[in-house]
């Protein structure tokens, strides 16, 4: 029994940061019905492409069903609203006064529903002056600051390669939605949150925002460094680059003694986390002397078993293929529309000691319609 299960959420969302809010729904056993436009959503059509059908939807729309709704058809807008008031919960991503326009806003709908859990995920939240500004997640990392911290110092702007924001308004998304579900069950009644791309990813920047306001100093850019500890980056080897973070005084002792420099403990730049970051580009230079004169693996061996965290800086083939990842069981098969079989990484959460499977692969486009409106009539009948 997943703890969701029961639960229905109707999906008004596109792309990315909506869907994955309501994956994360559906990964937990809710009933996520997806209502897409006639075309449908437009990361259907995002390579790559196998036999047709998008892996990267894929990868953001397990476990749901798919209907297609016109909503510019009064009767397709009808059978939305009939859809709606089936539900404990709607997730939408579109610009704010959208939904209000088509009657589905969370002000309307909520008089007739008062238990409805509502969530909106948008660039910059439903009002203020940047509330009908479009955004993505690139544009969203260079206003929230992302983009000043990433990077190589003194070098060109850079963008972090995971799109960072779409994915933790999704997660907000979906932990708004799961509060204000155990809210209706306190009866309490249902709410309307409000997601901004620019908050959540603000909100998760914890560390640099609280940085600022405690030197009222701008973070910078520090490569794979760390502003606060050192050794705590990438360095270079004789045959390429591993990662070493040694965090903590401990630890650093660990590394003088595995590079054979004893004497830096007692360097007085060395002594201190703080201090080591203060002094890292001296520290970095000493270290890589030493470093480049083995290859990686046998640092790593070496800090392996010396109990100081450091690894491979992988490929995602390289990461996929690791042998924890393949213990967790994250990699499952998934089979697409048409019967083509690929691969997925699954909900990293275990349960019990088990994984949260797939139950349902990726839809067809409007492949529940039938299905999801046979139930409502059958029902209605009642």
């Amino acid at each position: 029994m997943l703890p969701l299960e029961g639960v229905r959420v109707i999906e008004f969302c596109e792309v990315a940061a909506g869907p994955f809010c309501g994956m994360l729904l559906a990964d937990m056993g809710a009933d996520v019905i997806k209502v897409e436009r006639l075309e449908g959503d437009g990361m259907r059509q995002w390579p790559p492409l196998s036999e047709g059908y998008s892996e990267n939807f894929a990868s953001v729309n397990r476990n749901k069903r798919s209907v297609t709704l016109d909503l510019k058809n009064p009767k397709d807008l009808q059978m939305a609203r009939e859809l709606v008031r089936s539900a404990d919960a709607v997730i939408e991503n579109y610009r704010p006064g959208v939904m209000a326009r088509n009657g589905l806003d969370y002000a309307t709908l909520s008089k007739d529903q008062p238990d409805l859990v509502y969530a909106s995920i948008s660039a910059f939240g439903q009002t203020g002056p940047r509330s009908q500004q479009g955004g993505f997640d690139l544009t969203l990392q260079a206003i929230a600051g992302v983009m000043s911290v990433t990077g190589d110092a003194g070098g060109a702007p850079v963008k972090c390669g995971v799109p960072l924001c779409d994915f933790v308004s999704g997660l907000y998304g979906a932990f708004s939605v799961v509060c204000g579900l155990m809210k209706v069950r306190e009866k309490k009644g249902g709410d309307h949150f409000d997601i901004s791309m620019l908050g959540a990813t603000l909100a998760v920047a914890a560390l640099q925002t609280s940085q600022y306001f405690g030197t009222g100093v701008d973070p910078v850019k520090l490569g794979s460094a760390h502003p606060r500890n050192a050794p705590y980056q990438a360095f270079r080897a004789a045959d390429g680059w591993f990662a070493l973070a040694a965090g903590n005084n401990r630890l650093w002792a660990q590394v003088c003694d595995i590079v054979k420099l004893p004497d830096l403990i007692n360097d007085p730049r060395f002594t201190s986390p703080a201090m080591r970051a203060k002094n890292q580009e001296a520290l970095r230079d000493i270290l890589e002397t030493v470093f480049q004169l083995e290859p990686k693996a046998v640092w790593l061996e070496r800090f392996g078993n010396a109990g100081v965290p450091s690894g491979e800086i992988n490929t995602y083939s390289e990461a996929l293929a690791d042998p924890q990842v393949d213990h967790l069981g994250l990699v499952q098969p998934l089979e697409l529309p048409g019967g083509h079989r690929t691969r997925t990484v699954i909900s990293p959460l275990l349960m019990s000691g088990e994984n949260i499977g797939i139950r349902r692969n990726p839809p067809a486009l409007g492949a529940h319609t039938e299905e999801v409106f046979a139930s409502l009539r059958v029902a209605a009948a009642q």
